[in-house]
């Protein structure tokens, strides 16, 4: 009889806390008996065999994991410094453990050469203005590459990209001269839309002369809003036309 209960004392103070395995809501538990995969277990309280099964505990939230810089030459011969941040999650407990010996360090260098890759077959232009696409690119050759790791990339974003001095001097030269173009450009439009109105109210004054000297009054009449100025200036025979008409009209009446 107290052989049984020095037994069951033996087991529960020894054997039954190592039998005892609880795995939290976002993990998984990897069994192995005698080094078979048996499958994953939890979340929850479970129970293994001591001695014959044994666990490997996988988290199934999201990763993040920062792409340290990488030196990269591009397409057109510029040396940049590119890191990324990439965003992905264990789908598979069993293909995690089981595939790879390290899912965590062989995402990171698959990023890491990935990165290098796709990078240097663009160029400086296409990685500056068309960075999502680059984004999308690098997230689906990921996925592909870790889908037999059960693992699933939710999302690669380029974080920096450093420029060597030289070419930052270089493309604010070229962003100035981009500047100075447009305004040249802006105001030699402006001087050609002035142009054709005036051709345009040259036409009009053509068909209609009164309109010229209702032109010359009006100037008179912002010129007159001068206090203290004097204004000379000479009045068109044309405006004494209709009268010398009507005096002419009237001699020979």
């Amino acid at each position: 009889m107290y052989a049984w209960i020095i037994i069951i004392g033996i087991f529960i103070v020894f054997i039954l806390p190592s039998a005892v395995k609880v795995c939290r809501e976002y993990e998984r538990g990897v069994i192995f008996r005698l080094g078979r995969l048996v499958g994953a277990r939890g979340p929850g309280l479970f129970l293994i065999i001591p001695g014959i099964e044994k666990m490997v505990r996988i988290t199934l939230r999201t990763v993040v994991l920062d792409v340290p810089p990488q030196d990269v030459i591009t397409k057109d011969n510029v040396s940049i410094k590119v890191n990324a941040v990439i965003y992905f999650r264990v789908m598979s407990p069993q293909d995690a453990v089981v595939q790879v010996e390290d899912y965590l360090y062989a995402t990171s260098q698959l990023a890491q050469t990935t990165l290098r890759s796709i990078v240097g077959q663009a160029e400086l232009d296409e990685i500056l203005a068309e960075r999502e696409k680059i984004n999308h690119k690098l997230q689906g050759i990921l996925d592909k590459q870790t889908d037999i790791w059960g693992i699933k990339i939710s999302m690669v974003e380029i974080k920096h990209i450093d420029l060597p001095q030289e070419m930052q001097r270089a493309m604010a030269k070229q962003a100035e001269a981009e500047r100075e173009r447009r305004a040249k450009v802006i105001n030699s439009e402006g001087e050609y839309q002035a142009a054709q109105r005036l051709a345009d109210a040259a036409l009009i004054i053509e068909k209609h002369p009164i309109a010229l000297q209702l032109r010359f009054l009006q100037t008179l009449r912002e010129v007159a809003a001068e206090n203290n100025s004097t204004t000379l200036f000479p009045i068109p025979i044309d405006l004494f036309e209709p009268f010398l008409r009507k005096v002419v009209g009237g001699k020979e009446k």
